[in-house]
This record gives structure tokens, sequence and C-alpha cells, in this order.
């Protein structure tokens, strides 16, 4: 009797590799377990649990677009390697990409069919008897049998089966390694055959507790050096073989009482997953360890920064991001600085960032520009997103300034590889601080530089480039604060509906005004606190035990957003629209105070 507890830690066979065929998801089962298995075009191998993680519907009929996988039924988007989730629709978070992740298990591809299993431990079946220099899979054949039900009717078929052809010069010997696996060598005394008869090794496949799948390979035969016309013949004459085992079988056990039904113990998403990770004292989290892979000068002031896991293992990789997200990296001397990821679509293995000189610098790109070296370590977040891009847009319009391009280019290699429509367009100064040049302009968007434009040119190309606006598109605006706020104010004017422009600021530019002192009243902790001149409503927070995570602490990134119950907030942030302020239902706790005399607090 085979232990199916014991067998969820061996390696199972759970598909041929021709069944990974690109663009495609394959539904496979192991010991119960549905698993979608699907090939990204840098060739990994994914085996996911068979369920979006929304309504479970089975992501084997998702859509594979080379490096994520599309759930048809609501649109979430999971990540190639890391299973985690990266879109959601019309959910402007950045929760998914940080906490939703699909249970992944792995995989490896040898002897043209791939491995995994429940929880598989130890080596792969070795086969050193036989030649497997070359390999030729046979067509798997399901038997409605228990796998221990099919080992010995298997061996006897080759040889009684064989035996009724009448073909008296091909004989198998019988080998069993282990309780899933059959060799079979043979035995040739034919001159006349096509082709000579290969070894065969067998492995059963457990299903489940009742059904099991055979699935063969031809040993040290290569198959693309082989006449196609006795090819053929070889493969429909075991497939014959198998079929007619397979039917015997079957009839013999009609009568046969069902085995006990194998119950697969599906694991629910860890509880680190389902929520917010922790945040450290002050809100902003290093929660990563990365070393500094390589450094490139993309223009006389930019480069760009390529961060890797510390592992070396090759399956390795980092919280997957969405376009527009950035990461805080703590620097060498003690800053904390964030930078838009450049990153493109299913990219896990690294985080890439490209850092413009500012001079005078604050600190922070002075130290990463003359001071960071190759093969240093920094800590780094997750990443955030709070410049979210909508992918339903019948049209996206790009407008970035300098390096503003940085969260926009990530966007754009999304759109692209999507396939939907956007223009991007990037003014700067001069010619030699364009970058990302030749990818730009191979990218299927519409790309247009501007360069060397004062001001007043400026506001002339923008109102040019937004005039007409047509309903279903949007705009995304990154960039030094004259050139955002001008574009605000003309597309404001040239009537864009406020929802449908996104912008996000380097920096606050905005002078912040922190003389005033007021009361605020947290509505879920009981707690009743006075802000007073001089300090920020989130380090009040923080001294009284409530922690908010945050991240450029200046009003720009919106990491901090805090609802308001009531009271009159005063917005001094530079990320909330004008139509949001109005509102008034939430406030950035790094600068924001009050023009009320106390704020009621969703804390």
């Amino acid at each position: 009797m085979i232990d199916l507890e014991a067998a969820r830690y061996l390696w199972h066979p759970i598909a041929a590799s021709s069944d990974l065929v690109p663009r495609h998801v394959f539904h496979a089962q192991i010991l119960g377990r549905e698993m979608a298995l699907w090939r990204a075009d840098d060739d990994n191998v994914n085996a996911w649990e068979n369920r979006c993680l929304h309504r479970g519907v089975r992501l084997s009929i998702g859509i594979n677009d080379g490096t994520e996988l599309l759930c048809q039924y609501h649109g979430w988007r999971y990540a190639n390697r890391t299973a985690g989730c990266t879109y959601i629709p019309a959910h402007p978070a950045d929760a998914p990409a940080r906490t939703i992740c699909n249970n992944t298990y792995p995989a490896v591809e040898h002897y043209g069919l791939i491995w995994s299993g429940d929880s598989p431990e130890g080596p792969l079946p070795l086969l050193s008897t036989v030649d497997t220099s070359f390999v030729t899979p046979l067509r798997a054949v399901t038997i409605n049998a228990a796998s221990q039900q099919i080992l010995l009717p298997l061996i006897q078929g080759y040889t009684l089966q064989l035996s009724d052809t009448g073909d008296g010069s091909l004989r198998y010997g019988a080998d069993t390694p282990d309780a899933f696996t059959i060799i079979l060598r043979a035995t040739d005394t034919s001159s006349d055959r096509a082709i000579p008869a290969p070894d065969i090794a067998f492995f059963l496949q457990p299903v489940d507790a009742a059904r099991t799948t055979i699935r063969g390979i031809l040993c040290g035969m290569d198959e693309h050096n082989t006449d196609p016309q006795a090819l053929n013949d070889l493969l429909r004459f075991h497939n014959r073989l198998l079929c007619n085992i397979r039917d015997r079988l079957e009839k013999a056990m009609a009568d046969e009482p069902a085995p006990t039904p194998w119950i697969p113990i599906i694991p629910t998403v860890s509880e680190n997953q389902a929520s917010m990770p922790a945040i450290n004292e002050d809100g902003r989290s290093a929660s990563l360890r990365v070393r500094v892979a390589s450094i490139e000068s993309l223009s006389p002031s930019v480069k760009s920064f390529r961060f890797e896991p510390l592992s070396d293992l090759p399956e390795a990789q980092l919280p997957a991001s969405q376009p527009g997200a950035h990461i805080d990296v703590h620097l060498p001397n003690g800053l904390v600085r964030q930078y838009s990821l450049i990153n493109g679509p299913g990219q896990t293995d690294h985080y890439a960032i490209a850092v413009k000189l500012s001079l005078p610098s604050t600190g922070g790109s002075q130290a990463l520009h003359e001071h960071l070296r190759e093969g240093d370590l920094l800590a780094t977040s997750a990443p955030r997103n709070n410049f979210t891009l909508r992918r339903d847009a019948e049209h996206t319009h790009l407008v970035a300034g300098g390096i503003g391009l940085t969260p926009l280019l990530a966007m754009a290699r999304a759109l692209h590889h999507m396939g939907r429509p956007y223009t991007l367009h990037h003014f700067v100064s001069q010619e030699s601080e364009l970058f990302f040049q030749d990818e730009l302009q191979t990218l299927s968007g519409s790309y247009h530089a501007h360069i060397g434009l004062n001001p007043s040119q400026t506001a002339v190309r923008l109102a040019d480039i937004l005039a007409s606006p047509a309903e279903h598109q949007h705009l995304y605006l990154c960039g030094p604060a004259p050139m955002l706020q001008c574009a605000r104010t003309t597309a404001a004017d040239l009537n864009w509906q406020d929802h449908t422009v996104h912008f996000e600021y380097f920096a606050n530019p905005e002078e912040r005004d922190d003389s005033s002192s007021f009361d605020v009243d947290l509505a879920r902790s009981g707690l009743t606190l006075n802000v007073p001149a001089g300090q920020s409503l989130l380090a009040v927070l923080r001294e009284h035990g409530v922690t908010l995570p945050s991240s450029c602490e200046q009003g720009a990134c919106g990491t901090c957003r805090v609802a308001v119950l009531q009271g009159t907030p005063d917005h001094q942030d530079v990320y909330l629209s004008d139509a949001e302020k109005a509102r008034g239902d939430c406030l950035m706790s790094c600068v924001s105070r009050a023009r009320s005399n106390k704020l009621t607090l969703d804390l």
C-alpha cells in the first residue's frame, strides 16, 4: 500500500515541458490539489494554487501575458515568480503589492517533465541506470485507479500485450527504484526496426486517492534527430499499449470499492500576507536588505542603481511592485529618501531607481552619486504606491519633467506590455538630460521629447498637449513643482475632470506654518491629545503610542493619510487634489494642522 501522506513530501511529475506553451496556463493536479502551471517569457515555470484570492476562480482559465497572470473574473494580476498581487482594479491603495500573495509550490523542469508536489523534500528521482542524455516524453494517460493498483499491471502489460502482438524480438526487464517509478529496459533483437526500441522510465503521478496519471519518457532518444514518421509510429505504439492497460485495469476494477478520498490540506494565506506589515517606531519601515548590483550613468547628472536581494539563490525575489510605486532607501549617512521604481512588469529579482544629483543637495542624491559603490548593502522598505496607474483608460497621457520620468517610465512599460494606448511627453532643459531614449523609442506608445523650453513656452506646449480632453482618458504628471502646478492649472482650465488628473511631487515646495496649536480626538483609541505649536500631528501621535506608516514626512507622498471625522483640516500638503482638500475628510498627518479648535480622527 502506497502511503499518500508520505507521498506529499516527494517530487512528482505534474506536466510535460511541452504542456507549458507560451502565453498558456496548464491545469495540473497532485494529491487532490489543483495547480495552475505557466511559463513566463523569462522561461521561469510557476506552480501556484489554482485559485484567485478574490473569489477562488481558477487561475488556469486566466491569461498568461508573459510576466503576470491575469484572473479573468475581476482582473486581479499576479507577478511571475513571487505570485504577489500587483493590481486590483479600482483599488488605489498599495496594499495589494505588499500583502496579497498566492500560495506557490516549487517547480523543477527535468527529463522533459515539470516536477512539483505538495511539500517536496530531497532530490528528484534519479535515473542513473538509463541513458537520459536525450528524452522524449510519451503522451500521459490517466487511469481511474490508485497508484499501488497500477504498478504490477503496467509491468505485466508491457510483457503480455507485447506477446499478443507477436513481436518476439522485443522484451522488457523491469526495475522499481521506488513506489512511483518503473524502469523498463528494452532487449531488441530485431534488425529491421526503424528505430531501436529505447528504455522507458514511467512515473506514477498520484492525482488523488482514486486516480493516477502515467507519465513516461523514452530514454536516450533525440526526437529532433529521429525520422519523424518512425518516431510518430513509435509514439502511437506506446500510446496504444498504455490505453489497453488502462482499459483492462479499469474493467477489472469496476466492482471494487472506491478508496477513501484524499483530502488535501489547503494552506490559508499567512497572517503577515493578509495584513499590513509591522512598522518601526518612526513609521519608516526598512524590512528589506539589498545589495547594490550595478550603477550606471544615464546622463551627466542622472545615475541608475540596481538593487538585488542579498540571497545568492536564483529564486531570491523581492516583493512585487506596481507602476508608480516608490521605496524608502535608508542611506549610509542616516538619511531616508524616497525614490520611484522604474521596474517593468514582472521584474521581482531586483529594484531599479534613477536619481538626479541635486545641487545643493540635502544629502540624499549626493550620498548615492558620490559615496555608494557596487557591492554596498542597503536597507529599503517594501514598495508603496500612492501614484497608482489606472489600466482601464481609453488613452493615458504621461507628462514628465526631468527626473519625473522615473515613475512614468514604469507606467509606460506596463502599458506597452498590456497593449494599452498611451502618449509620453518628457520636458528637459537640455538634450543631455534625456535618458532611456533607446527603450522609449521602441515602446509602442507615442513618445515626445521637449527640449529647452522656458516657462512660458512650456505653458503653451502643455496647453496644446492637454487640449480637448476626451472622456475616459487619464493624465499622469510628475516633475518639478512649478511645472506640475502649471500643468494642473492648465488641465483644470481645459475642463479635465479632477478624478482623471493624477500627480506626484518630488517634494513639498510650500512653506509650512506650524505656529498653531490644536486638539485631536482619536475616535477608535479614546484619546484626546494636544498638538502644540512647532510639533507635527504625526510626532504627537507617535509619542502616545499611535504608530502610523510614513515615508517622505513632508506632505508629498500620501503615506501618512488619516481620515477626518469632524473638524476642518488645514491642508499643507501637495498630495491631495483641490477637490479632495475641499471635502475635508482626510489629512496628511505629517504636515496638516487644524483650522477648527479640534479634529476628530479615525484612529
